[in-house]
């Protein structure tokens, strides 16, 4: 009954609207209205044939209201009618929710029943919470993976980016996060991923132990631009809503550069000029907006969250890969050469770091921690003299011993698909593999 009421509630006292003035491309201006609309805003384009389009007002021009559709616009044309609808978009999670894969809008495309609709109203775009009232990160998080549990150590409430290219491993390591991390929900969001392979993650890589407590936002390549960044912020939303409900909340989003294309897509149709690579000013003003909703709740539980970023040709330095490091509390970077090498998770730990370390890990983790760490630096900076022979034994005493231990710190890095790793029994086993040879503290 409450929920009944509530949708009475959000019907409208009368119903306003304008016309389509023109269309260009994908932008339609909207006559006869524009006082009535603000950025953000949602509008519905009727076709000819009786259909009705979403759209979201994205600008002005002059008196005429600029939208951009969420479907496609066969049929729309000078002349439709357009009809006010909502000014702030919201949805109702429900925790049955779980287990369910569902689009942009918060429709169900798992062919299951429709979703419950919750009682309370979630905004698309919330605020992030006040930084003065945020909690501090909390105790380290088990994450399941030895190589990020022991050298980047990840607390409660944390954001990390993980860079890398495509085809390095980056979806295969975001499903054994969903499985093997220590938090209570997943909220996954796949931004402009391959249609293909969205059920191949949902039922090879996560499978039903990982989607029982998981909800997928997805929102394939072939989607209108608003789509895609709307999956984002959807993600979001979810995390919010559960992580309210007192739940410890691991958020994925596959990819940020994926979000960022959208919002170009976005920014240039709207009229804005082209900045660094083309990426849009607005683009760069979304990004945090969109990251800084993730992190540590206001008095209660927290958002972990972990953001791929898609990098060009291996560029780490290249705009959105840029700005998004700066905006988040460490970064993992994976690397083709490591993946050539038969090694998954491909992670360079040199390149790689957690800001919240090492104040999250003991002395003793510490003092393990920097002395592999060291190794493996010692055997980077002589790799390539190594691999082609130019090497001898007995030059210098640090190189030797990074030849001897580089065997045992690769294997340790290594791990399978289906293998997970304690976070405290990680720490023991490196302290274990540099006793060997007299190493740890």
């Amino acid at each position: 009954m409450r929920t009944l009421l509530t949708e009475l509630e959000q019907i409208p006292a009368r119903q306003e609207y304008g016309r389509v003035a023109a269309v260009q491309g994908l932008m339609v201006e909207v006559a006869g209205i524009a006082w009535r609309l603000s950025v953000g805003g949602r509008v519905l384009l009727e076709t000819r044939d009786g259909r009705q389009v979403e759209a979201e007002i994205v600008g002005f021009r002059g008196d005429h209201a600029l939208a951009m559709p969420f479907g496609q616009l066969e049929g729309v044309g000078v002349g439709c009618k357009a009809v006010v609808g909502a000014e702030q978009p919201c949805i109702r999670p429900d925790a049955s929710w779980l287990g369910r894969v569902v689009d942009a809008m918060g429709r169900p495309i798992d062919g299951g029943p429709p979703l419950v609709q919750g009682r309370q109203s979630y905004y698309l775009r919330a605020r992030p919470p006040s930084a003065h009232l945020r909690d501090r990160v909390g105790a380290p998080m088990d994450l399941g993976i030895r190589a990020m549990n022991t050298f980047l150590t990840t607390c409660r409430g944390q954001r990390m980016g993980i860079f890398a290219g495509s085809g390095v491993g980056k979806s295969v390591m975001l499903s054994m996060l969903a499985r093997y991390t220590e938090s209570d929900v997943a909220v996954v969001g796949l931004v402009g991923e391959r249609g293909r392979e969205v059920k191949e993650f949902i039922e090879d890589n996560l499978g039903p132990e990982g989607m029982a407590r998981t909800v997928v936002v997805v929102s394939t390549s072939d989607e209108p631009a608003l789509m895609r960044r709307q999956a984002a912020h959807l993600t979001l939303t979810l995390s919010e809503y559960f992580r309210d409900q007192g739940q410890e909340v691991l958020c994925m989003i596959d990819s940020i550069t994926r979000f960022a294309m959208a919002q170009r897509e976005i920014g240039l149709s709207a009229g804005e000029p082209p900045a660094s690579k083309g990426y849009t000013p607005s683009v760069f003003a979304e990004l945090p907006q969109l990251l800084e909703r993730a992190g540590p709740g206001i008095g209660g539980a927290a958002i972990t969250a972990l953001f791929t970023v898609l990098v060009e040709g291996g560029d780490h330095d290249e705009p959105i890969a840029d700005a998004v490091r700066g905006i988040l509390d460490g970064h993992i970077v994976l690397e083709r050469q490591i993946a050539e090498r038969g090694r998954y998770p491909a992670i360079n730990i040199l390149k790689s770091i957690s800001r919240t370390m090492p104040a999250c890990q003991t002395p003793e983790q510490r003092e393990v921690v920097s002395k592999a760490r060291d190794l493996l630096a010692a055997y980077e900076e002589m790799g390539e003299m190594i691999r082609i022979g130019a090497y001898r034994r007995g030059s210098d005493p640090r190189i030797d011993q990074a030849i001897t231990y580089n065997p045992a710190l690769e294997a340790f890095l290594s791990q399978r698909q289906e293998e997970r790793a304690d976070l405290h029994d990680g720490f023991e086993q490196l302290a274990g593999l540099l006793e060997q040879g007299g190493l740890a503290a």
